[in-house]
Parts: structure tokens; C-alpha cells; sequence
């Protein structure tokens, strides 16, 4: 996101509204970081900092889980998918619904097999610290990119309520960004995460179904008027409910394949990120697990309902042509809407209210989609690299604890630096590889790790490393890296494979290299290891 967009543009909002939006702002988020931090583990105890004690109820866990499925990346890139490409991004808020129903499927075997990350569940088909080693390097390549993604969004979003623009502002308020989340998850841990989701949930739903009554409103509450105008305010009213106009671009067999990609990229690749994983294991049984996914699919369904009518009234009152012309990636269709029907620079006391919310919800969402991932990625490093791998399980949970912390730490910094340093770039794509290696590594190694009694640790190293080295390779030589006006690096042209979305190769080939890999090792199921429920005192977990 490169260009200003409503909010901060100059005489969009006038010098007093601007410091009332700010004096808003930081009324409603300075007390709720505090509150995340002083919500941390009382003791050092890993249970408390990785799970929050696995104490929550199904209503407070679909809180949480719909505050960790629904990223400031998603929130801003689905109402604009909607506004700029009608249908298309219309299904893709769907699919974000569907993808949880993947998720309700996998909830009681996982859960009932959950330890504290993904390589505790692996582990107990591969024990061993092969598994871990490479269960904690899909991790980090799958929380890393996003990361990289929410901050820099992050970046402009901030800039923008602040008023200011410009490549140095942004990169500032991604450090101040980074900075604050990393003090939340260093010092809330899970509980602190979990504050900060449910007060996310709260304020974001909160804050979308008030634009949409806004809006409604202004249509006379008639969502046929509103589509209509959506219509006419793409700029191509023939095409705009009909499938195909987000790949308009691409050639006919083309676009159907990558559009057919991206939904099962969505489907499948959220459902199974290592921090959905991991909030699974929040809950303190399999079947508190499933009641909390049936919850945050009503939860979801409701803010994808209201997603959609805020990218139909952005079209109609905006205007797709203006929306691509401030983003590209039309992810600030949302404050451009907002900005709208606040009044612009004749912004009177509700608008600037209106104002404030917004901007809080997509301020909290991006702090805490960025505390989840972190925490998801720290505990690949201090549980399974350094407690299991490292030590061997030889230590207290306090040092575990601490190693946690200083994880975090360490990759929030990198994340930060990573974040400033492609700050202005088309990084975009980074979460649909990350979402496509989720699907082509993690999905295979948890259905084969939960369903086959045949899956060996070969087979698991297959799939992981295979599965990530296929869709890393895949990408890259894809448009959306090199030869094209939007691409990453637009003057290179490796771009031989064709496809914009990746997952229609690589996740078979996740699949048949689990597979070749079982088989090949001749184990075979008489000398599988047996898949038991996760038992922290067992010798492969932290020894006291």
C-alpha cells in the first residue's frame, strides 16, 4: 500500500477532528495493552504461558478463535476483494466460513492430541528430534511471512490516522507497532493474548455491524438498491456478480485455475496455521474444542455477512476505479468507506466517533493477529527446538518460560526489520504462500498423522520439507514474483510456471510425498509409532 488513502490525505479530515480521533484512539487501546499485559501467567509455568491453563469456555474460546481467523489482512483485503471484484470477492469471504468447517472436522482428533505446538502433536507418530526440527522450520516459514504482511499493512494504517504519509512515518509506526506487540506477548503469553483477542472480537464486530447500519441506512436499508450501486461504482456493472473479474487478466484456463486455487488456498491453508492449531488446545477437552468451533462459525459468518455489504457500499460510494487507485491491493476500501461516511472534512462529532472505532478495530485486529502468530512461532523455538531438541527435555519450566520470552523477542525483531526493510514493496503474496504452505505441509502431516496408522517419520519429513521446498519453488517462479507490472520484482522474468496460486500442485505433492515416504522407509504400520493422547509427563516433555 503505497498511495495516501481518505484519512490521511490532506483536508480530508481537519486538524480538529484529527485530534479527537487520535485523543479516541489512545483512550481505547493504551488501557487494553495494559490490561493484555497484566493479564500474564502469575507464575512461569508453560501450561499457563502456551495455553492459558486450557481453561476456556466454548463462548470465550470462539471469541478468541474468531479473533485469531480474522487478521487485519483478511478484515481490509476481503472488503476490498468485494468492492473491486463483486463475486469473486464475495466467495472469498465464504470461504473463510467453510474453512472453519475443515476445522470443525479436525478439532477432536487434534485437540485430543494437542501438546503446546504442532511438534508435540508429530511426535507422537515420529518421536525423535528430526520431527521437530522440522516442524519448527515450517512453523517459522509459514508465521514469518504473515508477520511480515500484518506489520506492514499496519505501517500505513497507523500513518493514516496519525494524519501523516510518507515511507519514514510508515516505517516508524511499524517499529512503534512491532515494539508494543512485542511487550504484550513477552509479557502476557497466551493469557495476555487471549485479553486482547476477546476485546478484538468484541470492538470489531462491534465497530461492523455499525457501519453497516450506517450504510444500510443511507440505502434505505434495500441491499438490492446497494448492490445495484456497486455495480455501477465498479466500473463494470455486466461482469460484477458474475465469477471471473478477479483474474480477469489471466487467460481463460488460467483464471479458472487460480481461482480455483485460491479457494482451496483459503479453505484449507487457514484451518491449519500453526496459531489456529494452537488455540485449539486452549480448550480443556476434544469436545469443548468442537463446541468452540461451531460457536466462531455463527461468530465469523455474521462479520463475513457484514464484510460483504461494507465492500458493496465501498464500490457504490467510493468507486472501484478510485479504490484501485489509492491501493493496488484495494485493502483500504474499508477507511476510504469510513472516511466517507464520516463526512470527509465536514466530519461532525458521530462521524469522528465512527472514525475512532474503526481505526481501533483495525488497530487492535493487526495487534492481535501479530501476538497469536508470534506466540505460535516462539513456542516452535523454545519447545520444540530448544527444550526438546537442545536440552532434551532436561529442564525446568522456568527456563522454558524464559526461553519462550526471549523467542518472542527475537521473532518480533526480526519480523520488525524484515517489515521496515520491504516496507513499499508488493509483499502481498507472502500470506498466500504462507497459507499455501500450511496446506501443502502441515494439512497432509496432520491427516496422516491423525488418520493413517501407516505414517512413518520419513514420511512426515517428506511431507514437511517436500511440501515447503515445493510451494517456496513454486512461488517463486510464479507471475506474482517476477514479469509482471504487479509482481514483487517486476524486472526479472523467471516466471515459467503460470499460475498465480500455487496449492493445486503443491499440496498433492505434499500428500504423495508423505505417502512415498511411509512406504519407502519399508516401516510400513506393525512398526509405526502408536498415536496416543498428548501426556505432559512423559519423558519426551519437560522434565521436572
Amino acid at each position: 500500500m503505497n498511495a495516501r488513502i481518505l484519512l490521511a490525505a490532506p483536508g480530508a479530515l481537519d486538524s480538529d477532528t484529527q485530534a479527537f480521533v487520535l485523543l479516541g484512539f489512545l483512550t481505547l487501546v493504551v488501557p487494553i495493552l495494559f490490561v493484555c499485559v497484566l493479564s500474564g501467567p502469575e507464575r512461569d509455568r508453560v501450561n499457563d504461558f502456551y495455553t492459558a491453563g486450557r481453561r476456556l469456555t466454548p463462548l470465550r474460546g470462539a471469541l478468541v478463535l474468531t479473533g485469531v481467523y480474522l487478521p487485519a489482512a483478511a478484515v481490509l483485503g476481503t472488503t476490498g476483494s468485494v468492492a473491486v471484484f463483486g463475486y469473486d470477492g464475495l466467495f472469498m469471504a465464504l470461504c473463510t466460513v467453510l474453512s472453519l468447517g475443515v476445522l470443525l472436522l479436525l478439532a477432536r482428533p487434534l485437540r485430543e492430541h494437542a501438546g503446546y505446538t504442532l511438534g508435540d502433536t508429530f511426535a507422537l507418530r515420529a518421536p525423535g528430534p528430526g520431527a521437530r526440527i522440522a516442524t519448527a522450520v515450517v512453523t517459522l516459514s509459514v508465521c514469518v511471512p504473515v508477520l511480515v504482511v500484518q506489520l506492514s499493512g499496519a505501517g500505513v494504517t497507523t500513518t493514516a490516522l496519525l494524519g501523516m504519509s510518507g515511507p519514514g512515518a510508515e516505517k516508524t509506526a511499524i517499529v512503534m507497532i512491532g515494539a508494543l506487540v512485542v511487550c504484550a506477548t513477552v509479557f502476557g503469553g497466551m493469557r495476555g493474548t487471549v485479553v486482547i483477542q476477546v476485546i478484538k472480537t468484541v470492538v470489531l464486530l462491534g465497530a461492523a455491524l455499525t457501519v453497516a447500519a450506517v450504510l444500510l441506512h443511507r440505502f434505505h436499508w434495500s441491499a438490492d438498491a446497494l448492490i445495484d450501486a456497486a455495480g455501477q461504482g465498479s466500473g463494470r456493472p455486466a461482469g460484477y456478480m458474475r465469477p471471473g473479474l478477479r483474474y480477469a487478466d489471466s487467460g481463460e484456463l488460467e483464471g479458472t485455475l487460480d481461482f480455483i486455487g485460491l479457494v482451496i488456498t483459503i479453505v484449507l491453508g487457514v484451518a491449519c496455521l500453526p496459531h489456529v492449531a494452537m488455540q485449539l488446545s486452549t480448550a480443556p477437552d476434544a469436545a469443548t474444542a468442537r463446541r468452540t468451533v461451531r460457536h466462531t462459525i455463527g461468530i465469523v459468518a455474521t462479520f463475513c455477512l457484514t464484510t460483504a455489504l461494507m465492500g458493496f457500499a465501498a464500490a457504490a460510494l467510493i468507486g472501484a476505479p478510485a479504490i484501485m487507485a489509492a491501493d493496488p491491493g484495494a485493502n483500504t476500501a474499508l477507511l476510504l468507506l469510513t472516511g466517507e461516511l464520516a463526512g470527509g472534512t465536514s466530519t461532525h462529532a458521530n462521524g469522528a466517533l465512527l472514525v475512532v472505532l474503526v481505526s481501533s478495530a483495525v488497530f487492535l485486529t493487526t495487534l492481535a493477529a501479530v501476538a497469536s502468530i508470534t506466540l505460535a512461532a516462539a513456542g516452535a523455538i523454545a519447545h520444540d527446538l530448544y527444550t526438546k531438541v537442545l536440552r532434551r527435555g532436561r529442564t525446568t519450566e522456568g527456563r522454558e518460560v524464559a526461553a519462550a520470552r526471549l523467542a518472542s523477542a527475537g521473532v518480533g525483531i526480526l519480523s520488525i526489520a524484515l517489515a521496515v526493510w520491504v516496507q513499499g514493496w508488493n509483499v502481498v503474496f507472502l500470506t498466500a504462500m504462507s497459507l499455501a504452505a500450511a496446506a501443502s505441509c502441515l494439512l497432509p502431516a496432520l491427516v496422516y498423522s491423525l488418520f493413517w496408522s501407516g505414517y512413518t517419520r520419513a514420511g512426515l519429513l517428506w511431507t514437511l520439507y517436500g511440501g515447503l521446498a515445493c510451494t517456496v519453488g513454486l512461488q517463486i517462479c510464479s507471475p506474482v514474483f517476477s514479469g509482471t507490472p504487479l509482481a514483487l520484482f517486476p524486472e526479472l522474468h523467471i516466471d515459467w510456471f503460470p499460475l498465480q496460486t500455487v496449492v493445486l500442485v503443491s499440496m498433492p505433492a505434499g500428500f504423495l510425498f508423505g505417502w512415498l515416504g511411509s512406504v519407502v522407509s519399508g516401516q510400513g504400520s506393525a512398526t509405526a509409532a502408536p498415536s496416543k493422547p498428548y501426556d505432559p509427563r512423559r519423558s519426551d516433555v519437560v522434565q521436572h
